[in-house]
């Protein structure tokens, strides 16, 4: 069975997303989830040497699952068009990489980010989703969010995305995955 990516029915350009829709958009991250989880475990378990990977919601299951992510990852050469785009939007100048990740590489590493979200959620249940809609400066706005980890919450597409581009330049191997989970574990809050 190959793996189907992941097709939001949305632009995913959070600041430019009228709130009525951003809400659209948490509804239909929360209904997909199980879904995702349910495509990237077969993904995982037919790839040879790991399947015995069981998507329980360990702390555990993360080790394999990111030494799984890691020989996944695949960059393209961007476009022309994509570089200046890029440069158009820049406030200072600065050099942009000329790779890009691949729309699957991006789909795995927002159903990873998924799976990350029910590894925490299961371990920690004082955790709890918020959508934040107040100001659009705000590096995730719109996006859905771990809370309960004081005053900062958690984007866990936004972790798995940042992972895939660190596992591209070979700047991160797949143990990564596993030591974010742990240093966020570290910073759950007690329940009150």
């Amino acid at each position: 069975m190959p793996y189907a990516t992941i097709q939001p029915p949305f632009t995913l350009k959070f600041r430019d997303m009228p709130k009525k829709e951003l809400e659209r958009y948490s509804r239909w991250f929360m209904d997909v989830l199980p879904q995702r989880v349910n495509e990237l475990a077969p993904a995982v378990k037919q790839t040879p040497g790991f399947a015995n990977w069981q998507p329980d919601c360990t702390p555990a299951s993360l080790d394999t699952l990111g030494e799984w992510f890691a020989g996944q990852v695949e960059s393209r050469s961007r476009t022309q068009e994509e570089l200046l785009s890029i440069q158009h939007r820049l406030v200072f100048p600065m050099d942009i990489p000329g790779e890009e990740l691949t729309n699957r590489t991006f789909s795995l590493a927002m159903d990873i980010g998924m799976y990350f979200s029910q590894v925490l959620l299961k371990n920690y249940p004082s955790l709890k989703w918020e959508q934040p809609l107040g100001n659009k400066k705000f590096a995730d706005y719109g996006q859905p969010l771990l809370n309960g980890f004081g005053s900062v919450s958690l984007n866990p597409v936004r972790i798995a995305v940042t992972l895939a581009y660190g596992l591209a330049s070979k700047n991160k191997t797949g143990k990564r995955l596993r030591e974010v989970y742990d240093y966020w574990a570290q910073r759950v809050q007690p329940a009150s």
